[in-house]
């Protein structure tokens, strides 16, 4: 009897090349489960993704004139493969991106071909958001043309101890950065990607599971710091959880904090919301109002602690 498994990493992708930044745009603005445009949704994201791409392409030259999402990616699917073959042999990991290439089709057929007796569908977002996870699985469904009884989905894990444990070495690796003698007075700001509050009162888990995360993980090291937690990346008109990030930073400047750590709690891979948003765009926020140090915890990206996560919550389907 067949006893291959799939487990499949879903993420969002990001531009490979400037040129491919108003299709993925366009990809993206084209979302149902994100931007709910009742008429011609297509033909209004092209036109959406067309006047914002000049000023995205901007952000993109400042870091590498591409998003390093799918290099992460790549590298935490080559781990997780090689720490789950170890337990079972019969075992592979394929990456399903929602707006980029690889694209959920190509990984669906991939999967529809070699007859697997279990799929895991393994979120790289720990906190279920249908804007996120709910999206992703939402293409999924649409793309995948196999037994859908096969398919196990992971749903969220933002307590995992792994997960955990990943982010706290991120942060003492981070607090290294500053000046020993400041040490104590480092303010530890946790940045999440924003959702709008629509989101929230429809029952929208997101938030909740973002709290729950920073919980452990301030449990974990013993409540060390101050703490505090801001949204990022707010897009068009409607109201977006707050407060936002760069006004967290003028209010903790404000009240005589003068260093951050910046702490990017809802990715786990370095792209451009950090490398471009946090370390840049908010970086000239921070030393307009007199922040001496502002630091920028590196993304989780090919942490073994983040991938023996991903393994354990395999495991625990498996």
């Amino acid at each position: 009897m067949n006893n291959k498994t799939a487990v499949v990493l879903l993420n969002l992708g990001g531009p490979d090349s400037l040129e491919s930044v108003e299709p993925f745009l366009a990809n993206l603005f084209s979302d149902p489960d994100i931007f709910k445009i009742p008429l011609f949704q297509k033909s209004i994201a092209k036109f959406i993704a067309k006047k914002r791409a000049p000023k995205v392409i901007e952000e993109y030259k400042l870091i590498g004139e591409k998003s390093p999402i799918a290099e992460w990616t790549e590298k935490q699917r080559a781990m997780l493969e090689k720490k789950l073959r170890l337990v079972k042999t019969e075992i592979d990991v394929f990456t399903a991106m929602r707006y980029w290439h690889p694209l959920t089709d190509s990984a669906a057929k991939k999967i529809e071909s070699n007859n697997y007796s279990k799929i895991i569908l393994l979120p790289l977002y720990p906190q279920f958001s249908i804007s996120t996870t709910g999206s992703s699985l939402n293409e999924w469904k649409r793309k995948y043309k196999g037994d859908s009884s096969k398919v196990i989905f992971v749903d969220e894990y933002c307590k995992n101890s792994f997960y955990i444990k990943s982010i706290n070495e991120r942060i003492d690796q981070a607090i290294l950065q500053f000046p020993k003698e400041v040490h104590n007075e480092i303010q530890l700001v946790f940045s999440a990607h924003g959702t709008p509050v629509s989101f929230v009162k429809k029952g929208d888990l997101y938030s909740l599971q973002i709290n729950k995360t920073i919980q452990a993980v301030m449990k974990e090291r013993n409540y060390s710091h101050e703490y505090h937690l801001c949204y990022q990346s707010k897009v068009g008109p409607v109201k977006w959880l707050e407060p936002s990030t760069d006004k967290m930073i003028e209010k903790l400047a404000s009240k005589g904090k003068k260093h951050l750590l910046i702490i990017s709690i809802s990715f786990v891979s370095d792209h451009v919301e950090t490398l471009f948003e946090l370390d840049i765009e908010y970086r000239h926020v921070a030393e307009k109002v007199g922040i001496q140090n502002y630091v920028v915890m590196k993304g989780l990206n090919d942490s073994q602690l983040f991938v023996e996560a991903l393994k354990d919550e395999v495991c625990k389907r498996l």
